[in-house]
């Protein structure tokens, strides 16, 4: 009985080790990125929605951890990729702007990345020109 625990810790310990890969994330681990940080619309129309799109490359040597993409107001939703971006490679954040919920004007949103670099947070701009139909 004692051999079949012995056997069986060995291949659970042989298993754990034998799946890392360079995807691993450990804490204090800091890289960089590069990302456009404006995305001009151009005009719309109000009503109609933004869909603007921040590609960002891992520019550093350990993989990318997006924490959050946090909007500067309600009418503004982000969604960040789900999975460490590795060194060299891009992932897209995504934002929309609900233009119902703006005014009729130049308006310009912002969107905060937290992310594993230094410095921790990252604004990119969201720019359009609103006007009605």
């Amino acid at each position: 009985m004692k051999s079949a625990f012995l056997a069986l810790g060995a291949c659970v310990l042989l298993l754990a080790t034998s799946c890392g890969g360079n995807d691993e994330v450990a804490i204090g681990q800091k890289t960089t990125m590069a990302v456009n940080p404006v995305f001009d619309a151009g005009w719309v129309v109000k009503g109609e929605l933004i869909k603007a799109e921040f590609v960002v490359k891992n520019t550093g040597n350990y993989p990318l951890v997006i924490a959050e993409a946090k909007p500067s107001c309600s009418c503004t939703i982000a969604s960040i990729p789900e999975k460490p971006i590795q060194p060299g490679e891009t992932g897209i954040i995504r934002a929309n702007v609900d233009t119902d919920k703006t005014t009729l004007s130049i308006i310009s949103k912002t969107v905060r990345i937290v992310a594993n670099t230094e410095p921790g947070t990252t604004e990119v701009l969201i720019k359009a020109r609103v006007r009605n139909k």
